[in-house]
């Protein structure tokens, strides 16, 4: 497993989850048209050799503002997904789309980073930008929204707006997820696939 170090944006490999001390934090987020992937991460930090720049303060504004946010809540490794997997090696690949649930459930927080929701809106609106999120629509996001035990919502500028728990009867209104699932009350092996 591929981590980003938060001060820096390197590329750390870790053999187990356990050698990962203090734990990790996690992005969910909808892709860009551009994301800044495993080789162009590589290439930062080769480049930052040459002009004696932080990696960091060179990466894609997503990666460099996951980073920042992790670091100010007190963690020394996020993971996300384009910059964290090599696709060129189709095992690394395979082993990461089979890994993720049990990497998300392990993290110790997820961030959920909507980058079409402004901090300030009134998110329980009826129109509001965190209902119509892009966000919500995306396949991969509902393991993303499940399997980690503490899930906080980001707004576009990375500032935090609420947990899964705060936003659990928002959030049953949007997904038609129960609220019992979204707290923990059931474990989520109990719901219905539909």
């Amino acid at each position: 497993m591929w981590l980003l170090s938060t001060d820096r944006a390197e590329l750390h490999s870790f053999n187990s989850l356990g050698d990962i001390k203090g734990g990790y934090a996690i992005l969910s987020h909808t892709w860009d048209e551009k994301e800044q992937s495993f080789l162009n991460t590589r290439a930062l930090f080769r480049q930052s050799g040459i002009t004696h720049q932080n990696p960091r303060d060179i990466s894609s504004p997503k990666i460099r503002g996951a980073c920042i946010r992790a670091e100010l809540d007190g963690y020394k490794w996020i993971w996300i997904d384009a910059p964290c997997i090599d696709q060129s090696s189709s095992t690394e690949l395979s082993e990461a789309i089979n890994s993720m649930f049990l990497w998300y459930s392990q993290a110790e927080v997820c961030y959920a980073y909507l980058a079409d929701v402004s901090a300030h809106d009134n998110h329980h609106a009826v129109e509001s930008a965190f209902r119509r999120s892009r966000w919500h629509t995306r396949g991969w996001t509902l393991q993303e929204l499940l399997a980690p035990s503490v899930v906080i919502f980001l707004s576009k500028d990375w500032q935090p707006i609420g947990t899964r728990h705060e936003y659990a009867p928002l959030l049953e209104q949007i997904t038609r997820i129960r609220q019992s699932y979204l707290l923990g009350d059931l474990p989520i092996s109990e719901a219905s696939i539909a």
